[in-house]
């Protein structure tokens, strides 16, 4: 471990010299790529030098049980008891930092929202789904844009795909992919029996334009007039767009917009991030690897979370974890449920590792 820190930190002090080269800030995207390089290692260098400094300490008050003095010996005594302590705490940290990082975590993220079983009741429960992620998105001070939608009569929701933009967003709602499953007594029910209904979530990393280049000739885009509930017209341009893309068949529809030139962009926005995620799933095994140590393999049909509204409960299956505070959760307040799913998973990486 310590050859590993010591290369980190000599990386982080050529960074260093590097930054203040006066030519680089002209160069924008290279000095952007060092810059954040030297952010990410920002924090385990820190940690180290810290780690160097406390270990020091400890060899200065190691000497200092030689002294003649019996005050100063108690003194020196007490303080490496702390010192020791502090050194523990430093390491487990170190070997937290030194964990591979998920080369996902830092970007945006598209969440998409599907009713699964449950007909009207799924639809109303995935419409709740979306309010919950755009008001824990909002609380955080990220942006939320809603990239299509597919409404239903009764304010339900039978797809709505959001495009959620902040600093670690997929490193927050990574977890989230899966089945949610809820319980409750659907409005639409008159008997008062608990109906069971499940909405599926995908989390997909955004992609950058470079990382994933479309060909135009790939595309075959249909253009239609857009439709709301009921056969409502939304609009009465032709200004709905759905595109396909010929070699994978992945197909895209993107209707919320006035302007087909803001559907075709949307459209492609999440065409690109389901591209990446298939390109990663198909390159990478140590990724799918890592997927299923990650509290789950993430799979959409795999069943996470249930919404028990009798009983006010939510359980998280991965981790067995409980909450009595659904009516919170359901508002946006998912941190709780995050952070011990961020737990669970570092604990499981630490053991592996």
């Amino acid at each position: 471990m310590l050859d590993k820190l010591a290369e980190v930190e000599k990386r982080y002090t050529q960074l260093e010299s590097m930054m203040s080269d006066p030519s680089l800030p002209g160069k924008t995207r290279e000095y952007s790529k060092i810059a954040k390089e030297r952010s990410d290692l920002e924090e385990i260098v820190l940690c180290y030098r810290d780690w160097k400094k406390t270990e020091q300490e400890i060899e200065s008050n190691k000497e200092l049980l030689g002294e003649p003095d019996e005050a100063m010996r108690e003194m020196a005594k007490e303080e490496l008891a702390l010192l020791r302590e502090r050194k523990e705490q430093l390491e487990e940290r170190l070997k937290y930092l030194l964990l591979p990082k998920d080369p996902n975590d830092s970007r945006n993220v598209i969440v998409e929202i599907r009713a699964g079983t449950g007909g009207d009741e799924a639809a109303l429960f995935a419409a709740e789904l979306a309010r919950m992620y755009t008001r824990y998105a909002e609380n955080r001070g990220w942006r939320v844009e809603v990239m299509s939608s597919n409404p239903t009569g009764l304010g339900g929701m039978k797809e709505m795909i959001l495009s959620v933009e902040g600093k670690g967003a997929y490193s927050r709602l990574k977890f989230e992919g899966g089945v949610h499953r809820v319980q409750r007594v659907p409005v639409t029910e008159g008997s008062g029996r608990i109906h069971t209904s499940t909405v599926t979530v995908a989390v997909l990393p955004e992609a950058d334009e470079v990382e994933v280049t479309i060909d135009p000739k790939d595309l075959k885009v249909d253009v239609m007039r857009a439709s709301g509930p009921g056969g409502q017209s939304v609009n009465t341009t032709d200004s709905a767009v759905r595109m396909t893309h010929i070699p994978t068949g992945l197909v895209v529809s993107c209707q919320d917009e006035k302007s087909q030139h803001k559907n075709r962009a949307k459209a492609l926005k999440i065409l690109r991030a389901r591209l990446l995620e298939k390109k990663q799933e198909e390159q990478s095994s140590e990724i799918a690897a890592t997927r299923k140590l990650m509290v789950g393999s993430g799979d959409r049909s795999e069943r996470i979370r249930t919404y028990n509204f009798p009983q006010g409960r939510i359980t998280d299956h991965r981790i067995n974890f409980t909450l009595y505070k659904l009516d919170r959760v359901i508002e946006g307040e998912l941190e709780e449920l995050i952070d011990a799913l961020n737990t669970h998973y570092q604990a499981e990486a630490l053991q592996a590792g």
